[in-house]
């Protein structure tokens, strides 16, 4: 039994969709032996491929085939994840960065922030206040 690259990435949970994961096909980010493989054609058991996504390529080996979606817990019976430990290691570096990058008290407020921000209106409103009185 063979089952279409497309299908299988999707029901191993790769891709959220079937349309996107033969959209990343296409793309040239699923391949074979550094083969582009196009959605149509099939893997056996035994295949090992590649999926680049995002800054790392992972690299996956069949172990049994499907063609329907599974749970998320029976996917490491059906597809062994054999990436490199560099390519996850450049994963992590890339999170750290991302983390890095972002300075603090950038983005949106938080509930400190926001309750910082309604008492200082508040005060400003109470000394304006004042100064309208005199």
């Amino acid at each position: 039994m063979d089952v279409r690259v497309d299908k299988y990435l999707f029901a191993m949970r790769i891709y959220k969709t079937r349309s996107i994961a033969a959209d990343a096909c296409k793309a040239g980010r699923v391949t074979m032996n550094g083969v582009p493989l196009k959605p149509s054609r099939t893997f056996s058991i035994g295949n090992k491929f590649s999926v680049r996504k995002g800054p790392i390529t992972y690299t996956y080996e069949i172990l049994r085939l499907s063609e329907n979606r599974l749970g998320a817990k029976l996917v490491p019976e059906y597809l062994r994840d054999i990436t490199p430990p560099d390519q996850l290691e450049l994963l992590e570096l890339s999170r750290l960065s991302a983390q890095a990058y972002r300075d603090r008290g950038t983005g949106r407020p938080t509930k400190k922030d926001r309750r910082d921000i309604e008492q200082f209106i508040a005060d400003f409103d109470e000394w304006d206040e004042e100064e309208d009185s005199e």
